[in-house]
């Protein structure tokens, strides 16, 4: 089975065993979470979403992606500003499509 579900802003492409880098979820790790934003099982595609159709999946870590570097810069002014950032991600396993 194949689907893609909506998460955190973003659209994922998954399968079952498929191991996902999300947006952070307030879940524990170990816990269970379901996706109810199914856009599309195996070729049926809803409008906007599957009816009756969920992705459950299993919450292995939680962590932080690696530091970006922001830089701004306007040429003959002398301003420069460095900002970093590491955006929080939450490690998720696809176990079940249903649909």
């Amino acid at each position: 089975m194949k689907a893609i579900i909506e998460t955190g802003g973003k659209q994922y492409y998954v399968e079952e065993g498929t191991v996902l880098y999300i947006e952070k979820l307030d879940a524990e790790v170990g816990s269970k979470v379901k996706f109810d934003k199914v856009l599309m099982v195996n070729g049926n595609v809803g409008f906007p979403y599957v009816e009756g159709a969920n992705v459950e999946g299993e919450v292995i870590k939680h962590g932080k992606n690696k530091k970006i570097k922001v830089f701004k810069y306007n040429q003959k002014k002398n301003y420069r500003r460095t900002q970093g950032h590491r955006q929080p991600y939450t490690k998720v396993e696809i176990k079940s499509i249903k649909g």
